[in-house]
């Protein structure tokens, strides 16, 4: 016995997992993509911090204020939830309940006219489809044993996450040229391009989306075995207060049992936010450093997010035969070495960033997919919510380091070319420095773990 992981062997659900369950969990990501690629990254965050609503730089002081306690939120709660979930074995309700939250609250958003008096409205809609959707996510990937198997865990946690990234640019392309920037003038849905409706519309027709694409993972995927089901007592149910007392017994048994699982914890907050402010600020250098304009640093965009797409379905494939730790340390290490090539080589033109910046796409992907897949082989069994919802929190903890690294070393590359130069592509060595520090931490990590003929662990103890 080493480390005190508990297979999940012994909590599958009855009958196996079949094809079609992996493509309905899939068509969850491909249905989130909406809320990730429309709400929070291209369109409404943008058509926030317009003129519309009072100056860029107030609304995005009060934007960061909104989605700030949105992350203390999640990092107080998502735990908590996931557990709960777990005590009840009603972890796909309570994905159904979060999902549908996150749609009617990003419906709501149409309602957002583009007058500062509905700045608030707008925030407090964003802030809380943010927590909803982290608490969505904490139910998701806890389901990926119910739709996988030891042997193909890997494969399906990138098929999941390629999904999401394919399904974001689809919905893109939609509702770019279709509601938001129409070809040849004309909107090809027929909305106007007055009191901000391309924008309002394209908020409604993205909860739309994830609302039927999240569908068939709710109607197809059984529920996860119950607790009477595995030969284990029903845990009695607890009061909220009484769950965190749980929660913090829980990490200092995981600390004991599985310290290996607490160093992951650690390393991939880390690296997580390295990779995703490689997609944060890579629009940003495009246009600032190398000279992107609007319409090409779309297509960039679109280009970043298909190669990473079927770069992460298809090493999903290789993270089941060679394991979840190589994939994600050889992809940290292609990151920092694309990473500094930029960085040394960014006075060749566009040519040097398109090369490296795709390639760099190419490793975000499978480094985030196989860190699911490492960490569900490692939880044990019957508290896959409550661990994932510790893997949002400790990744919300660490959501302050890119942007912190990357304005740090531009102020650094001021210092060092002077007053008045462009350093903005200094802040390539910030994220590089990031994604370096969580492969020094996951290094260490063990990845080998015996699971010979051990029994899930009671809920509640």
């Amino acid at each position: 016995m080493t480390d005190g992981v508990i297979p999940h062997d012994t909590a599958l659900p009855a009958v196996g997992p079949k094809g079609r369950h992996v493509l309905a969990w899939g068509l969850w990501d491909w249905g989130s993509a909406s809320f990730n690629a429309v709400i929070t990254t291209f369109v409404f965050t943008v058509y926030l911090t317009s003129d519309s609503f009072g100056g860029e730089t107030t609304v995005s002081a009060q934007l960061g204020i909104a989605m700030t306690i949105a992350g203390v939120l999640v990092a107080l709660l998502a735990p908590i939830t996931g557990q709960r979930s777990d005590r009840g074995g009603r972890r796909k309700l309570w994905l159904a309940v979060n999902t549908y939250i996150v749609v009617a609250l990003s419906a709501l958003m149409f309602f957002v006219a583009p007058d500062a008096s509905y700045l608030w409205l707008g925030l407090f809609l964003l802030a809380a489809g943010t927590v909803f959707f982290e608490f969505a996510s904490v139910n998701y990937n806890a389901m990926i044993w119910q739709v996988s198997t030891p042997k193909t865990i890997g494969k399906v946690s990138g098929f999941g996450w390629g999904m999401g990234y394919v399904g974001g640019i689809v919905l893109l392309l939609i509702v770019y040229f279709g509601f938001i920037n129409p070809i040849g003038g004309t909107a090809l849905f027929g909305v106007p391009s007055t009191d901000g409706l391309p924008v309002r519309v394209t908020v409604l027709a993205s909860a739309i989306w994830f609302g039927i694409f999240a569908l068939p993972v709710l109607l197809s995927v059984p529920e996860y075995r119950s607790a009477k089901e595995s030969g284990v007592p029903k845990a009695k149910r607890v009061g909220f207060l009484e769950s965190y007392r749980i929660l913090f017994r829980d990490i200092r048994s995981l600390y004991r049992e599985s310290r290996q699982t607490l160093y992951f914890l650690i390393a991939s907050a880390v690296f997580r936010d390295g990779l995703t402010g490689v997609f944060t600020f890579g629009g940003v250098l495009a246009a600032g450093s190398f000279g992107f304009s609007s319409g090409e640093v779309i297509i960039f965009a679109i280009a970043a997010n298909v190669v990473a797409g079927a770069s992460t379905i298809l090493v999903g494939l290789l993270d089941d035969r060679f394991g979840a730790k190589p994939v994600i340390v050889t992809s940290l290490v292609g990151l920092v070495i694309c990473g500094t090539v930029i960085f040394v080589l960014h006075d060749s033109g566009q040519t040097v960033f398109w090369v490296f910046a795709l390639a760099l796409a190419a490793f975000v992907g499978p480094a985030q997919a196989a860190s699911r897949s490492f960490l569900a082989r490692r939880i044990p069994a019957g508290r896959d919510g409550e661990i994932f919802g510790l893997y949002a929190t400790t990744g919300k903890a660490a959501t302050f380091l890119s942007p912190l690294m990357f304005t740090l070393f531009i102020s650094i590359g001021v210092a060092v070319l002077g007053p008045g130069a462009n350093a903005q592509y200094w802040g390539i060595l910030g994220i590089v420095l990031v994604l370096l520090v969580g492969l020094l931490l996951m290094i260490p990590v063990k990845s080998t773990i015996d699971t010979a003929e051990r029994e899930p662990q009671p809920a509640g103890r």
